[in-house]
């Protein structure tokens, strides 16, 4: 994905609330939101090229996404393997714990630029592989947001989704949600130079990818997901699907019931 924004409550009903797009090119092809028939247990979208995921999620009460980072002083590993691999390694390993400090420990260095998230309903890290700093931390209770740098760096879809999060939640909750936080993270209107940040692609896309919801013939949003967890480990997932141009093209909505549910 490329712009998150989340509400991490743990020790309420519902710790995780969790919305996010994924731009990417529209010729790469790509698998709705569905059940995994090669993993059992795995719902998410996927990417058929290199057979990573964005978003995905494991029966049991298990949430992985994943953003890129963008920043001109990274350069890619030579051999690096596919960052969507995370989503679907993070959702598949027997400690998920120890997966991830081992990643922190210098793992993490094989792979290009990205940001991790991995949530259960009690805890929620986060993993950065950055330019020169690798960092792994559980994330704080509170509302965040995450895009192509650090977990709440300040880019103006960034704020503007974080936001709309945290008013939804002043006004009661889940009754805001998703629609109030889906206008924002749909919102295609583009940031103003001043506020723009400098990721070494130039001026003109950086304004193109200062959107939130980036509409283009060739590069642009290709879904907008949402989630919540609750704390039984209970998931409802929603994928919205786009176009070219912002074209829709469907919606799916799965719901994966905890293992330990009655």
């Amino acid at each position: 994905m490329c712009l998150i924004t989340f509400a991490w409550q743990p020790g309420s009903a519902v710790p995780l609330q969790l919305m996010g797009n994924r731009d990417e090119f529209h010729a790469r092809p790509t698998a709705p939101l569905a059940h995994w028939q090669d993993a059992s247990g795995l719902v998410g979208g996927r990417d058929l090229e290199a057979g990573g995921s964005w978003l995905a999620t494991k029966r049991g009460g298990v949430v992985a996404a994943l953003t890129n980072v963008r920043d001109p002083r990274l350069q890619v590993p030579p051999g690096a393997p596919s960052r969507g691999e995370l989503v679907a390694d993070a959702l598949q390993c027997d400690d998920i714990e120890a997966w991830l400090m081992a990643l922190g420990q210098g793992e993490a260095w094989r792979y290009a630029g990205f940001n991790l998230l991995v949530a259960t309903s009690q805890r929620l890290w986060h993993l950065h592989r950055g330019y020169g700093r690798l960092t792994l931390s559980e994330v704080a209770p509170g509302v965040h947001g995450l895009s192509n740098a650090d977990l709440n760096s300040p880019w103006p879809k960034l704020v503007q989704v974080r936001n709309a999060l945290e008013q939804s939640l002043v006004q009661e909750r889940l009754l805001a949600w998703p629609s109030a936080v889906q206008r924002a993270m749909q919102n295609a209107q583009e940031a103003a130079i001043e506020a723009l940040p400098d990721t070494g692609v130039g001026l003109e896309l950086e304004r193109q990818l200062s959107a939130a919801f980036i509409v283009g013939e060739r590069y642009g949003t290709r879904a907008t997901s949402w989630l919540t967890l609750d704390a039984r480990g209970n998931i409802e997932i929603t994928e919205q699907r786009f176009g070219p141009l912002g074209r829709f093209e469907g919606e799916t909505t799965l719901a994966l019931p905890s293992e330990f549910t009655d």
